[in-house]
C-alpha cells in the first residue's frame, strides 16, 4: 500500500536518549536503578497506606492514588527505554506506539488533576480544619479520584484517536525515547492542524485549570498561615505544604518547557532532558518527597516492620 510515492509506515524507530554507544550500558543501569526505586517507593507507599489504619485519611488516600499513577506512569516509559538501550534496533510497531502514547497521556493528565485535588485537600485541612472530615468525606474523595481518571482517559483517547487517523510515510525515526505526540506529528504526511490545535487547546486548558486551582489553594493557605501566631504552627503548616509545592514545581516546570515553548526554540536534546524529569524523575521523587520525610508514614512503616519481626 502507498500514499503518493511513499510507503506507509507501520513501525517506527525510537532514537532514544543518545546515539553514543559507550553510554548505552551506563544509561541502562542508571534507569534500571531509577525504575527499581520508583517501583519500590510507589508500590510500597500504596501498600503501606492500605494496611495501616493510621494512614486512612483523605490526604493519604489521595497520596496513594498519586503513587498508583506514578507507578503506572513509570511502567509505560522506562521498560521500553531499557530494552532500547541494549537492543540494536529500537523498533516499535504503530499499534504499540499508539498504546504507549495513550497510557502516557492518560497518566500525565491524571497526575495534573491529582496534584490539584491534593492542593484542595491541603486548603481544606489548613483553612477549614473543623469541617475537614465533612468536606473531604469518603464519597467526595472517591468522586475526586474518579473524576481525575475520567478526565485523563478522555483526553488521552481523543488525541490517540486523532493520531490513529493520520498517515505516516517516508521518515520513520521518532526523535525521542518514547512515543510522544509532538515527535509523531512531525513525521506525519497528513494535515496535522487539528491535532496541533487540540493539543495546544487541551494542554492549555488542563495546565491552566490545575495550576489556577493550585495557585488559589495556596494563596488562601498562605493567608491563613500568616495569621497563625505560633511559630511552631506556621512551621508545621509550611512543612505539610512544602513537599507538594516541590513536586508541582518539577512536574509543571518541565511540562511547560516541553509543550509551551516557542517553536523557534526547538532543541531535541533539551526536549528529551525536560521530558525525563516529568516522565521518569518525578515519579521516583514523589514517594521520597511526599512520604518518607513524613512522620506519620515513618511511624506506620516502623509499626509494620515491628509486627512482622514479632510474628
Amino acid at each position: 500500500m502507498s500514499v503518493g510515492n511513499h510507503s506507509v509506515v507501520t513501525q517506527f524507530i525510537l532514537m532514544g536518549l543518545t546515539n553514543e554507544q559507550e553510554l548505552q550500558l551506563p544509561l541502562f543501569l542508571l534507569f534500571f536503578g531509577i525504575y527499581i526505586v520508583s517501583m519500590v517507593g510507589n508500590l510500597g507507599l500504596v501498600l503501606l497506606i492500605k494496611i495501616s489504619s493510621q494512614l486512612h485519611t483523605p490526604m493519604y488516600y489521595l497520596l496513594s492514588n498519586l503513587s498508583f499513577i506514578d507507578l503506572c506512569y513509570s511502567s509505560v516509559i522506562i521498560p521500553k527505554m531499557m530494552v532500547n538501550f541494549v537492543s540494536e534496533e529500537n523498533i516499535i510497531s504503530f499499534p504499540a506506539c499508539l498504546t504507549q502514547f495513550f497510557f502516557f497521556g492518560y497518566f500525565a493528565v491524571s497526575e495534573c488533576y491529582m496534584l490539584a485535588a491534593m492542593a484542595y485537600d491541603r486548603y481544606v485541612a489548613i483553612c477549614h480544619p473543623l469541617l475537614y472530615h465533612i468536606t473531604m468525606s469518603q464519597k467526595v474523595c472517591f468522586l475526586l479520584v474518579a473524576g481525575v481518571h475520567i478526565i485523563g482517559a478522555c483526553g488521552a483517547l481523543i488525541h490517540t484517536g486523532l493520531l490513529a487517523d493520520l498517515t505516516f510515510c517516508g521518515d520513520k525515526v521518532i526523535n525521542h525515547y518514547f512515543c510522544d505526540i509532538l515527535p509523531l506529528l512531525k513525521l506525519s504526511c497528513s494535515n496535522t492542524y487539528i491535532n496541533e490545535f487540540l493539543l495546544m487547546f487541551n494542554s492549555g486548558i488542563n495546565v491552566f485549570l490545575t495550576t489556577l486551582s493550585i495557585f488559589f489553594s495556596y494563596a488562601f493557605i498562605l493567608s491563613n498561615i500568616f495569621q497563625i501566631h505560633s511559630a511552631g504552627g506556621r512551621a508545621k503548616a509550611f512543612k505539610t505544604c512544602g513537599s507538594h509545592v516541590a513536586v508541582v514545581a518539577v512536574f509543571y516546570g518541565s511540562i511547560i518547557f516541553m509543550y509551551f515553548k516557542p517553536s523557534s526554540t526547538d532543541n531535541n536534546t533539551q526536549e528529551r532532558v525536560a521530558s525525563v524529569f516529568y516522565t521518569i524523575v518525578n515519579p521516583m521523587l514523589n514517594p521520597v518527597i511526599y512520604s518518607f520525610r513524613n512522620k506519620d508514614v515513618k511511624d506506620s512503616l516502623r509499626k509494620v516492620m515491628t509486627n512482622k519481626r514479632l510474628q
